[in-house]
């Protein structure tokens, strides 16, 4: 499988890309958030959509190599835990009855991030210890939850531990424009510059 990674491991298989994101993760380095410049730990990992399936068990394997090496992993699963709040609210089924544009303005109030979303998370995370958090599920909320949005209010809730964000498109640096995370490669989410592309991230010998 030719070019998996969407950036910085170019030509890349399904392979390289679980030994680099295993040896960034599990170095002390990272864990301890060096090299940062007292930034935000926040790290994207784009991927190329079309290798969707394959990521979601790249994601399972590598969760339990780095539980296995000792580095316990919180998984927020983006698409999971909108489901979980709609039950909760007693929403899922009128929200399903509702026609397009109504469903999308409907969810995005329920679903907001600030107010539903980045609380949810929060209170998992109060009820666990672990060393790093991955978010999933990005493209799967796409329109009612924007990713950026995520990471832009999540940032005032976890940030003792470093974030990794799953991002089926890419994650784009231009001087000219700053950063952007650009859905599926095609839709631009907004602009985000806060976060590193963990594909790029290199741990010090």
């Amino acid at each position: 499988m030719q070019s998996f990674a969407s950036a910085s491991l170019s030509g890349s298989n399904e392979s390289d890309l679980f030994e680099h994101l295993n040896k960034v993760i599990s170095s002390k380095w990272f864990l301890d958030k060096q090299g940062l410049n007292n930034e935000i730990p926040f790290f994207i990992c784009p991927f190329k959509p079309q290798y969707q399936v394959q990521m979601d068990k790249l994601i399972t394997q590598l969760i339990n190599k780095l539980e296995n090496s000792g580095v316990k992993v919180l998984k927020a699963d983006l698409f999971k835990l909108s489901i979980e709040i709609l039950k909760q609210r007693n929403l899922l089924q009128p929200s399903l009855k509702l026609e397009k544009n109504k469903l999308i303005i409907a969810l995005r109030n329920v679903l907001d991030p600030q107010n539903h979303l980045i609380p949810k998370i929060k209170e998992i995370a109060s009820n666990q210890v672990f060393d790093v958090l991955f978010i999933t599920g990005v493209g799967e909320v796409f329109p009612f939850i924007r990713s950026h949005n995520v990471l832009n209010n999540l940032q005032s809730a976890i940030k003792e531990q470093p974030t990794v964000m799953f991002f089926p498109g890419s994650y784009q640096h231009d001087l000219a424009t700053g950063a952007s995370l650009d859905l599926f490669g095609k839709l631009t989410d907004d602009k985000y510059y806060r976060a590193y592309n963990i594909l790029s991230y290199e741990v010090p010998a």
